[in-house]
C-alpha cells in the first residue's frame, strides 16, 4: 500500500537525468538519506519567525536551516537520492527542492506524511519509495540541528562494527546541557549502545543524541515494522522525543488515548532505539565539531556564527578600498547594498536586497531580506525581519544571552523602529511599527 504519490511520481520523472549523472559517477555501495523536517504545528517556539517561513526554510548563515544537511548529504559518495519527509503542504517546499535539486545535483523529493506518526513511523509509511532503488545505507537527519554533519565519517564508522543495524551520532556537552537531551549510556571500549533514555532526572550520560544516524536501511524498516506489529495499542507517552516540540506533546497524549487511533505511530530514538539498546546492533560515533539543536528563534544568531565559520573564504565579505568595514565573519547577499562607511561584524548575516546606510553599526545580527538599517542606526544581538526599517540614529539590541527567554531581539515581518527610538530584549509580531523606546516587552 506504500506506493509513491502521484505528486511524488512526477517529481521523480522531472529528474531523472540528475539521477543519472549521480549513478554514473560512483560505484560506491549505495544509501539515502530522509530529512525530517516536521509540519507548520511543530515550530510554535520559532515564532514570529515562522509566521512568515516554515521553520525549515529559515535562512542561517545566507542558506535556509534545510540547505545545510541537504548539503551534507549531496557529498555522500554513492547517495542516490535524498528525502524530505514532513506535514507540511508539498507546495511550501516546491519552488526551494526543486531550485536546490539542480545546485547539489542530487534528487529531491518531498514525502508529506498523512498523519502524525512519529519519526519511525513517518519513515514506515514511505518504506517503500525509500527502498525502490535498494540501498544498502539510510541516512536519517533531523533538520533542526545544526554541526557540520560529518556523514562520511559517521558511515565510515558504521560500516566497521560488523553486523551493526545502526550507528548515532553522539556529543560530549556539559551536565546541565544533558539534562534537556536524549542520553546515550555507551560501552567505552567497543562504542556499542548500551542504554538510552530520554532527558532523564538523573544524568546517566552527558554524551547525547544528536539527531544524525545511519542505518542498514531493510533492517531498520524491519525492525520499525516488529514494534508497531507487536503492540497492540499505543501506550500513553509520558516524554517527548527531544527532537518534538513540547507543543504536541498534548495532541500525541490525546491520540494515545483515542479508541480509534492508528498502531502506526512510533519514535525513532524512544520505540526503536531503545529497544534495540545493548543488543550489539547499535553504536555511537562521537563528533568533537559543534552541535547545536534549533528549538528557538535566539539560537540561530548563535548557529549563524557557526555556519560562518565553516564557509569558503570565498563567500565572506571583506574590508576593500571604497567598501564598508568588515570585522570578523561577515556575509552578505550579493543583491545587498552597504555604504562604505557602515561597520559590520563579527558574526553578521545580511540577507537579499538590505540597504545598509551610512555610519549604521552591525553586530552579531541577522537582517533578512528586503530590510533597510537607517543612518548611524545600530543593530546587537538581534534578528531583523522582512522587509522591516530600523530608522535614523535607532538601536535594536539586546544582552545576547542564548539561554534567557529575552536575551537576543527578534522583529517579526514589516517592523517598523522610528527614529532614535531604541529597542532592547523585545519580541515583535509582525506588522508593528514602535515610536517609543521599549526594553525587555513582546510587542504583540
Amino acid at each position: 500500500p506504500c506506493q509513491p504519490t502521484s505528486s511524488a511520481r512526477k517529481r521523480k520523472v522531472w529528474i531523472d537525468h540528475v539521477q543519472v549523472k549521480v549513478m554514473s559517477t560512483s560505484t560506491t555501495m549505495a544509501s539515502v538519506a530522509v530529512i525530517l523536517v516536521g509540519g507548520p504545528t511543530k515550530g510554535t517556539r520559532f515564532r514570529p519567525l515562522s509566521l512568515k517561513v516554515p521553520k525549515p526554510l529559515f535562512p542561517i548563515a545566507g542558506k535556509p536551516m534545510l540547505h545545510h544537511p541537504l548539503a551534507a548529504c549531496a557529498k555522500v559518495p554513492g547517495l542516490k537520492e535524498i528525502f524530505v519527509l514532513g506535514f507540511f503542504e508539498e507546495k511550501e517546499f516546491a519552488l526551494y527542492l526543486s531550485s536546490v535539486s539542480t545546485e547539489l545535483n542530487v534528487r529531491v523529493q518531498y514525502l508529506k506524511e498523512t498523519t502524525e506518526a512519529g519519526s519511525a513511523g513517518g519513515l514506515y509509511e514511505y518504506r517503500n519509495v525509500i527502498l525502490e532503488e535498494k540501498p544498502e545505507h539510510l541516512f536519517v537527519i533531523h533538520c533542526d540541528v545544526c554541526c557540520t554533519f560529518p556523514l562520511q565519517d559517521l558511515l565510515e564508522a558504521h560500516k566497521s562494527h560488523n553486523g551493526a543495524l545502526g550507528t548515532v551520532m553522539g556529543k560530549t556537552v556539559p551536565s546541565e546541557s544533558a539534562a534537556l537531551c536524549g542520553q546515550l549510556a555507551l560501552d567505552p571500549a567497543t562504542e556499542e549502545l548500551l542504554h538510552y533514555t530520554e532527558k532523564p532526572e538523573t544524568l546517566v550520560s552527558r554524551t547525547v543524541n544528536t539527531g544524525v544516524y545511519v542505518f542498514n536501511a531493510q533492517r531498520l524498516f524491519d525492525q520499525i515494522g516488529a514494534v508497531i506489529q507487536g503492540r497492540g495499542k499505543i501506550p500513553k507517552l509520558r516524554r517527548t522525543s527531544s527532537f518534538s516540540e513540547e507543543s504536541m506533546a498534548t495532541a500525541y497524549d490525546f491520540r494515545a488515548r483515542r479508541s480509534d487511533t492508528s498502531n502506526n505511530f512510533a519514535r525513532l530514538d524512544q520505540d526503536v532505539m531503545s529497544a534495540l539498546a545493548g543488543k550489539k546492533l547499535l553504536y555511537v560515533h562521537r563528533t568533537e565539531d559543534f552541535w547545536e539543536q534549533i528549538k528557538t528563534p535566539g539560537i540561530t544568531l548563535k548557529c549563524s556564527e557557526l555556519y560562518l565559520s565553516k564557509l569558503p573564504a570565498g563567500m565572506l565579505a571583506k574590508t576593500r578600498e571604497g567598501g564598508p568595514t568588515i570585522r570578523g565573519l561577515v556575509y552578505i547577499h550579493p543583491s545587498a547594498k552597504v555604504h562604505p562607511s557602515a561597520v559590520l561584524g563579527p558574526s553578521v548575516s545580511v540577507g537579499p536586497n538590505v540597504r545598509v546606510c551610512s555610519g549604521a553599526r552591525l553586530i552579531n545580527c541577522i537582517v533578512l531580506d528586503d530590510c533597510k538599517v537607517d543612518d548611524n542606526a545600530c543593530i546587537i544581538n538581534s534578528i531583523i525581519g522582512w522587509q522591516s526599517e530600523v530608522g535614523r540614529w535607532a538601536r535594536v539590541q539586546a544582552s545576547g544571552n542564548y539561554d534567557a527567554r529575552l536575551g537576543i531581539t527578534i522583529l517579526g515581518e514589516d517592523v517598523v523602529v522610528k527614529d532614535e527610538v531604541v529597542v532592547t530584549g523585545c519580541v515583535v509580531l509582525p506588522h508593528k511599527s514602535i515610536g517609543t523606546s521599549v526594553m525587555e516587552e513582546i510587542l504583540l
